[in-house]
């Protein structure tokens, strides 16, 4: 520990030696990552949910490419306002947009119901049609096409009216809706925020210093997307975690390392070893906190989904820099302002008409009075909760787990133009589809075939593919088949489906795109023994392959999270017990954001007040992420309550005592924490995107649970419950704690050192003295 402490000192000295400095290159690194972030989401994807390396993935490629018409990713649907859409007039100039679609320059695969008559193209009651295109070139490359063309197809054409639908226009919303969005967000977040920091912490200098910290983290954040985007897919759906941790985690650390300044302040330090003692207690905890974080967000990496990896670079990224701010910025900012970091009470307005308070003497009576009584609730809270630890352990675990139960009925799927709002051109555009067309556009199972197919294999392949129960029909370059009988001979556009060695087969199920029995048919398909080399995708064979990647590497993800915040919170308090009580009472904290997950957003409840579209399924990367952003998150808080509740015990050796010490020093701070970083999911959760209103809101349920139900009620119920064995360590590991092991706790050469530089620096204020045996307090 001594050497973690001179290392500490050492940094202290780095960063307060030249505070000026210091703040200077903050600034300088600041607008630097103003100039480097800037166009960060103009780069961004809005896809990245299938698995990259599937047979689903490769066989969408080798598609794209030889038959551009069956993948397409552009659909024009053309209204004939009120005619048929077989009157000349309107059959011309459907047929004048197909033609002048297939002139425009990176457009391939254009057909319309005009060119083929097909009655999937044609809306059930004769006055919509459609026009099916693929353009080609990857996320953004098609994002700047559609750009470019849409002003020219858009809208009256002639005598009929043509909007734009289809996976290239969904996107494209997609992303700009985000960033509205995100926009809108933190125009409601930073106010509210302000407004609640200055609350916590009455004096208006206090309460910027955590937001300087987050828009520090954030803009260096954006800065580092958007280097990633050279050379790898981030998805647009980061911006939003971005917002939300550098702005929630900054405010965390700022607010534990504030806090702990003014408290050493407030002992009779001067501001200079005033920072030092906070650096080598809250400022250590800060660097823990920020590393179980990092670790939960890290875990995502292990998913081949550009989707999850995305959020592991945005998560890593800000939640790191958001701790260098608060252990670099934070610091020298304190040492310049010492004492006036108190400065701007806005609270003493309320106190205005009430009678003046007396001499010098007096006013520091009561002040001093003030901090006595600070936490006394949380304290009292303690031991009640200790007393009858057995009845609040059970309650609470039982109903953590009651309000997670609707979890166990989760439905998984893909996320598609429902996410938009129902207003939306491309999501209107889906719906008609869905609602007035015959069969499915778009939605067909498709079969590649390589290896120089002949065409009796072919045909015969595609006679028992035909004969699967969830099949409806299937169309192939021998013919079309329905339940094992070639009912139509191929013509030309079957003869399309083939080029040079591959072929191309199109199933169309009986169920919807992405149900249970289409994923069912996509397996069906991969079981039938094939004459040929055979490769399945279409929007169910995404999912399945997506599905199945994300149960291959989950256990890897959860055991990277369970192994390394069993060891991180064994360094932390040298117990065996704690890491384990750790994550069993963070998984619970879990149970009612996941419960909320299925109950709301699967089954539509609440759906008319949220202002979104239930589609009757969850998408499959979603819980994978809340469930690492939300451990991480309550991690932080395990770390702030269990740093101070181990500082205690190696000071006075009082299990009870330390419980109700931490619980009273630090429940006020975690439940502000947890209400401001709250309120910023609330904000990300107004989204327009289904996605991201779902993370943003089940964050903020997960975060109030955490702080409000696990660390207040369940983890002191549980450590009394445990008593002293909550701190049993074999020897060996006992050792290997006092040599590595880090602790908010100051070592007797620290307090020396300090006590040195500042009178009262490292002493205990005299009411905490008398709080060292709570629960028998209690009876007094």
């Amino acid at each position: 520990m001594a050497a973690v402490n001179r290392e500490t000192g050492g940094w202290t000295r780095l960063v307060t030696a030249r505070p000026r400095l210091s703040l200077l290159l903050a600034l300088l690194f600041t607008a630097l990552a103003v100039v480097a972030g800037s166009g960060v989401a103009d780069r961004m994807g809005s896809g990245g949910w299938e698995a990259p390396d599937s047979r689903s993935t490769y066989a969408t490629k080798a598609l794209e490419r030889e038959f551009p018409a069956s993948q397409p990713n552009l659909i024009l649907l053309v209204d004939s306002g009120g005619k048929r859409v077989d009157d000349p007039a309107v059959a011309a100039e459907g047929k004048r947009l197909a033609e002048r679609l297939a002139g425009e320059k990176s457009v391939a695969g254009v057909t319309s119901y005009w060119q083929t008559r097909s009655p999937g193209l044609r809306a059930e009651d004769g006055r919509e049609a459609l026009i099916m295109a693929r353009i080609a070139g990857d996320e953004n490359a098609t994002s700047d096409v559609l750009d470019r063309i849409a002003p020219e197809f858009r809208g009256e054409q002639g005598p009929v009216e043509v909007s734009l639908g289809g996976p290239v226009a969904v996107r494209h919303e997609l992303q700009t809706t985000i960033q509205e969005d995100l926009l809108r967000a933190e125009m409601i977040a930073l106010p509210i925020t302000l407004v609640l920091l200055v609350m916590v912490f009455g004096s208006a200098v206090a309460a910027l210093l955590p937001l300087v910290v987050g828009i520090v983290a954030i803009l260096g954040t954006n800065a580092v997307l958007r280097g990633l985007t050279e050379f790898t897919d981030v998805s647009v759906f980061a911006q939003n975690l971005t917002t939300a941790l550098g702005l929630g985690l900054a405010i965390d650390y700022a607010l534990f390392i504030v806090r702990r300044f003014r408290e050493e302040l407030a002992a009779g330090a001067l501001p200079l070893p005033a920072v030092g003692a906070t650096l080598r207690t809250a400022g250590r905890t800060v660097l823990f906190s920020a590393l179980t974080v990092a670790v939960s967000l890290a875990a995502m990496l292990v998913f081949p989904q550009y989707f999850l990896r995305s959020f592991a670079y945005a998560g890593i990224a800000v939640v790191l820099l958001a701790a260098a701010a608060a252990l670099v910025v934070l610091p020298a900012a304190l040492v310049l302002l010492g004492e006036r970091v108190n400065a701007l009470d806005l609270r003493q307005l309320l106190r205005r008409g009430r009678p003046a308070s007396g001499a010098g003497e007096q006013s520091e009576g009561q002040e001093s009075g003030a901090r006595k009584e600070s936490g006394a609730g949380w304290a009292r809270t303690a031991r009640l909760v200790m007393r009858r630890a057995p009845f609040f352990a059970a309650a609470t675990t039982a109903g953590l787990v009651l309000l997670g139960l609707p979890f166990l009925g989760v439905k998984f799927g893909t996320a598609d133009d429902r996410q938009l709002p129902d207003t939306a051109e491309s999501h209107v555009v889906q719906q008609h589809i869905r609602d007035d067309f015959p069969g499915r556009p778009g939605g067909a199972v498709e079969i590649l075939a390589e290896g120089k197919p002949s065409a009796a294999r072919l045909a015969d392949y595609s006679s028992r593919v035909s004969e699967l129960p969830g099949v409806l029909r299937v169309d192939g370059p021998t013919g079309q088949y329905v339940r094992g009988e070639r009912i139509q001979k191929p013509g030309p556009a079957e003869a399309a489906r083939r080029a040079g060695d591959v072929a191309q087969i199109s199933v169309e199920p009986k169920s919807k795109a992405v149900d249970t029995a289409s994923q069912e048919l996509v397996r069906d398909i991969r079981a039938v023994a094939s004459p040929v080399d055979t490769s399945v995708t279409g929007t169910a064979a995404v999912l399945v392959d997506s599905k199945d990647a994300i149960a291959d590497r989950l256990p890897w993800a959860v055991a990277i999270i369970v192994v390394v915040t069993l060891l991180l919170v064994f360094l932390l308090t040298g117990s065996v017990l704690i890491p384990l009580q750790a994550v069993v009472l963070n998984a619970l904290s879990l149970t009612a954001m996941f419960g909320a997950l299925v109950w709301v957003f699967q089954d539509g409840h609440l759906s008319g007040l949220l202002n979104f579209t239930s589609t009757g399924d969850i998408e499959t990367t979603l819980p994978v992420l809340m469930f690492c952003v939300a451990f991480g998150l309550s991690m932080d808080y395990g770390v702030f309550l269990l740093s101070r509740i181990k500082e205690e015990y190696d000071r006075t050796g009082d299990h009870q005592g330390a419980v109700v010490f931490g619980l009273r020093r630090t429940g006020g701070l975690i439940t502000a924490a947890a209400v401001i970083l709250a309120v910023v999911m609330v904000a990300i959760g107004t989204s327009r995107v289904t996605n991201t209103k779902m993370l943003g809101l089940g964050i903020a349920l997960a975060v109030l649970m955490d702080a409000m139900v696990v660390r207040s009620l369940l983890v002191p119920a549980v450590m009394r419950l445990t008593g002293r064995a909550t701190w049993w360590a074999p020897g060996p590991l006992r050792r290997l704690h006092a040599r590595i092991g880090l602790s908010e706790g100051e070592s007797p050469a620290d307090r020396t050192s300090a006590s040195v530089t500042g009178p009262d620096a490292g002493s205990t204020p005299p009411e905490e003295s008398a709080e060292r045996d709570p629960v028998g307090a209690g009876h007094r």
